[in-house]
């Protein structure tokens, strides 16, 4: 399972998590058009940022509303990962 690299907290701010979320997500798009999907790497990518996703969810069942700019962010990367398989 992945574990958030901070060590100066025990829970990362919502600001961080998606920060880490966009930096998975960039290295995955970039092993997929440079490896191809299917490879390993993007694979590796790919489970690591479904763990940062599914740690997200959880930290805001926690939380009581999720800023807006989190929602936006989240609702952006739905978007744009489609466009990229094209």
């Amino acid at each position: 399972m992945y574990e958030y690299s901070n060590t100066t907290s025990h829970s990362p701010s919502h600001s961080q998590m998606i920060e880490e979320i966009k930096a998975k997500r960039e290295l995955m798009i970039k092993s997929a058009n440079t490896l191809g999907f299917t490879s390993e790497q993007t694979i590796k990518y790919s489970q690591e940022l479904d763990e940062l996703i599914n740690e997200y969810h959880r930290m805001m069942g926690q939380a009581s509303k999720p800023p807006e700019e989190i929602k936006f962010a989240l609702k952006q990367m739905i978007m744009i990962w489609p466009k990229v398989l094209v």
